[in-house]
């Protein structure tokens, strides 16, 4: 037997790059949040202590942990991602995220990827494998990470610090990237919302317009007319890629642009409410302090008071 393609070779290899990639996200973020890279779909997360559930809302992407553990309430599920695992996000959800596992001496530290749905579809034509569910899974989930996806975002990660080589290979490391994800095990997560026409890619398009047109009335029947799909259709496929229903899921997106707000303008209960699209005042307290734990006013003077400035 070749030794070279042994599982024990493979596993050591993985760890080994594992240890480089966690080394160059600790370099690029001496402090704490996100931080941009010079590539600009690649992007690197830090914190130094486990945190409280918060609300953010997840874009398609690649999603790699790295040291520490963040765990990802999606409705009713919960994924816990952690090293030695990778977290594919295929449409924009909303989620209530914490960090599980983190110190100043072993931070919890990320990388993400944000895919282009467009390089995605350009590829599908040649990569027979691949192939959409016949019903949408859901839009979020984990899988364990092999050496073949590893391999192209560390290259990727050695070249920030060198420009011009970054300029000129950085496309083929993500088109490589893209190659990998299609083929693996994520593959037909991704196919089905890029397939012209399938019921995942007519679901993007409605959450696309919600997250456009989020403070807008809403009736389902227009929603699904816009799609092509009937009222009952786009329902059922809705919740299933993302564990909630249409009005569900602007709802949560109301209120997340709502806490926002209040946070980053300073306006006041009324003002916010009326921008995210709530009539009742009243109605959008109740249904902020359930989404948060606490009504608008006191929940924005705790982050306040925690040093938080603005939320994800």
């Amino acid at each position: 037997m070749n030794s070279k393609l042994s599982p024990a070779n493979d596993d050591s290899r993985i760890e080994k790059d594992c240890e480089e990639l966690t080394a160059i996200v600790e370099r690029f973020t001496p402090t704490e949040g996100v931080h941009p890279t010079a590539w600009g779909p690649l992007s690197f997360f830090r914190a130094d202590s486990t945190s409280m559930p918060t609300c953010a809302l997840y874009e398609p992407s690649l999603g790699l942990a790295l040291q520490g553990a963040k765990q990802i309430l999606l409705g009713q599920e919960t994924l816990v991602h952690e090293p030695a695992k990778y977290l594919v996000t295929s449409v924009d959800v909303p989620v209530s995220a914490q960090i599980l596992r983190a110190t100043p001496e072993e931070p919890c530290l990320c990388l993400t990827f944000r895919f282009d749905l467009q390089r995605i579809r350009e590829f599908l034509p040649d990569i027979k494998p691949v192939r959409a569910a016949a019903t949408p899974s859901r839009g979020i989930a984990i899988s364990p990470l092999d050496g073949d996806l590893l391999d192209p975002l560390l290259r990727l990660a050695r070249l920030l610090d060198k420009p011009q080589d970054l300029r000129m290979l950085g496309p083929l490391l993500e088109r490589e990237l893209i190659y990998r994800l299609l083929t693996g095990e994520q593959g037909a997560r991704l196919a089905q919302i890029a397939i012209a026409g399938s019921q995942g890619h007519q679901v993007s398009r409605a959450i696309r317009w919600l997250r456009e047109y989020f403070d807008q009335p809403l009736r389902i029947e227009d929603l699904a007319a816009q799609v092509n799909m009937s009222a009952s259709s786009l329902h059922h496929h809705f919740r299933a890629m993302t564990a909630m229903s249409p009005l569900q899921y602007q709802k949560q997106l109301r209120l997340q642009e709502a806490r926002k707000l209040l946070l980053s303008e300073r306006c006041d209960v009324a003002t916010a409410a009326h921008r995210v699209g709530y009539e009742s005042p009243s109605q959008f307290s109740r249904e902020y302090s359930r989404q948060f734990g606490a009504p608008p006013l006191r929940d924005v003077s705790r982050l306040r008071m925690e040093g938080v400035e603005s939320v994800a």
